[in-house]
């Protein structure tokens, strides 16, 4: 399965620079926070495909104006095509403005999906707008990752773990990964397309 995901910024290689044949095969479209729902919407548009989504610090216009055809998923677990997907929004703590939660609030929403983590035998993918903690992270306050992600990660080894919020250039895609135990840790900002085996049927 191809899975497009995005955080951040509105990529010109989605908008003005679009070549379909770049994106062939498209079919399902992850976003990862700090994204305009107007371009949300244009991205179900573009690929005819389904649209999760997670809110960053600098999401505030979602709530009054969610982006057709697009599904958020905090605090959730959703299914495409056997993949269970996992959705957690947000950054740590800084100013008291959206979206914004201290370790110990987050660890409090991980705890309330132990049943449905329970139920559904784990993740496959998790979605968040910030990293795990030392984990692409930064050491200012903002930009932190959650030590509750690493423990979700060391407890729960998801396939994937794909975060936006730290905005870095890439010469290489490469540099965006991390091996965490089994899980492999992707900083998405812009847009990155990844390759994943479906779940047998």
């Amino acid at each position: 399965m191809r899975i497009l995901t995005v955080s951040d910024v509105i990529d010109p290689a989605l908008t003005s620079g679009f070549d379909p044949a770049a994106f062939a095969g498209i079919e399902l479209v992850l976003a990862c926070g700090d994204l305009p729902p107007e371009y949300l919407a244009y991205l179900t548009g573009v690929f005819k495909v389904p649209l999760y989504f997670v809110l960053g610090n600098h999401d505030i216009r979602h709530g009054f104006r969610p982006p057709e055809g697009c599904i958020d998923i905090h605090a959730k677990i959703v299914r495409h095509q056997g993949l269970r997907i996992l959705g957690l929004e947000g950054c740590r703590w800084y100013n008291g403005g959206a979206h914004q939660y201290t370790d110990d609030q987050m660890a409090a929403i991980v705890r309330g999906l132990r049943w449905r983590l329970w139920r559904s035998r784990g993740m496959d993918i998790v979605i968040a707008h910030a990293p795990p903690r030392h984990i692409h992270d930064a050491e200012d306050r903002c930009h932190r990752g959650f030590d509750i992600f690493r423990r979700l990660i060391d407890k729960y080894r998801p396939r994937l773990f794909v975060h936006g919020h730290i905005h870095r250039g890439f010469d290489d895609p490469r540099q965006r990964s991390t091996v965490v135990n089994t899980t492999q840790v992707i900083n998405t900002y812009g847009h990155f397309l990844i390759d994943i085996d479906p779940v047998p049927a």
